[in-house]
């Protein structure tokens, strides 16, 4: 490799630097993650002159650029998680020959906790110029919202559903000091901050619903609180939950301009006001009497039994809650730590 070719590599190397005509490139495209007006002009313009488009649905990246102005033409490829290991020789063979090839997600960046990350990584290995016409993000925005620290923050990304593998990235989760971002389906939310707070009740949380959508929601509390607010309620559209580190204090005090959305008035001066034991609960009154007279014995029999009849945690606790008359919270622990003794005999 002479002097000036080592140069060049120096400068930007083939994931970086100016492209030489006539070169060929992954180009990986921000796209809205709600509101088309997200949508950059330079994206705009990537994606009409992309030789070809890999999206992970085509028929939503279709009508994305119809509402763009975009022709689709042929130039549509799926790259979806199932396929991009089988997509990559194709797409490393077009950009060695000259051809831009455009990388889209549903929504969002790609690659970041969406298909992507192995192509880029193939291209880099390959010498394939990988270059990003950045934007919207649902990770960046969840947090920027957030009201937590963010001078240090990790990407969870989607927690396993079940098994060990989950209770140990929860685990990890809870124990990092750094803030973290979690991503969650609307069907799983309310597992997963239910898991949350029986790890760390008391954890700042902040789930983001809707991001940048009519009817976008950011509801700041501690992990008890929300678990307790999205049992109720019937979730819907994308969800990121960002997780305060371990040794964010839970008072600390909001910043100035943050809001509570979605909470009712005088539940606090603060983001994270009203936990901890003898805090009002969810609807506004003190825990009632019956919770402290129930001892941890009498609850791990109950919530088994339901268990043992084929409930799930989340139905389990419900039942029991209601039936004994205890906070939601509590007859939730007790089920996790049943769940996990059992699975831990066998």
């Amino acid at each position: 490799m002479s002097a000036r070719d080592g140069a060049a590599r120096g400068r930007g190397g083939a994931s970086g630097g100016r492209r030489r005509a006539g070169a060929g490139a992954i180009v990986l495209v921000a796209t809205p993650i709600g509101n088309l007006g997200d949508l950059s002009a330079r994206a705009v313009e990537t994606l009409r002159v992309a030789d070809l488009v890999c999206c992970e649905d085509t028929r939503r990246t279709r009508a994305l650029l119809s509402a763009a102005g975009v022709p689709a033409g042929g130039r549509l490829r799926s790259l979806h998680a199932h396929n991009e290991a089988a997509r990559i020789p194709e797409l490393l063979a077009a950009a060695s020959e000259g051809r831009t090839v455009a990388v889209v997600s549903d929504a969002g960046m790609p690659a970041i906790s969406d298909p992507g990350a192995r192509l880029v990584a193939a291209a880099a290995s390959a010498g394939i110029t990988v270059t990003v016409v950045p934007g919207p993000s649902a990770v960046i925005a969840g947090l920027a919202v957030s009201g937590l620290p963010t001078d240090r923050f990790c990407v969870e990304g989607f927690l396993p559903r079940s098994g060990g593998a989950r209770r140990r990235r929860l685990d990890a989760v809870v124990s990092d000091p750094r803030t973290t971002v979690v991503l969650e389906s609307p069907q799983r939310l309310a597992a997963t901050l239910g898991d949350l707070a029986a790890l760390a009740p008391d954890r700042p949380v902040a789930v983001c619903r809707e991001l940048t959508k009519l009817h976008e929601e950011v509801w700041r509390s501690s992990a008890s609180e929300a678990a307790e607010r999205f049992s109720s309620c019937e979730v819907r559209g994308e969800v990121v939950v960002v997780v305060a580190g371990s040794g964010t204090r839970p008072g600390a005090p909001e910043p100035p301009g943050a809001s509570r959305a979605g909470s009712p008035a005088g539940t606090g001066t603060g983001p994270w006001a009203g936990r901890g034991a003898g805090a009002a609960d969810a609807h506004g009154g003190g825990l009632p009497s019956a919770q402290a007279e129930r001892s941890d014995s009498e609850l791990a029999r109950a919530v088994g039994a339901e268990l043992a009849d084929g409930g799930s945690v989340r139905d389990a606790a419900d039942a029991v809650a209601k039936k004994l008359g205890v906070s939601r919270r509590r007859a939730y622990r007790a089920a996790i730590a049943v769940r996990d003794r059992r699975e831990g005999g066998r």
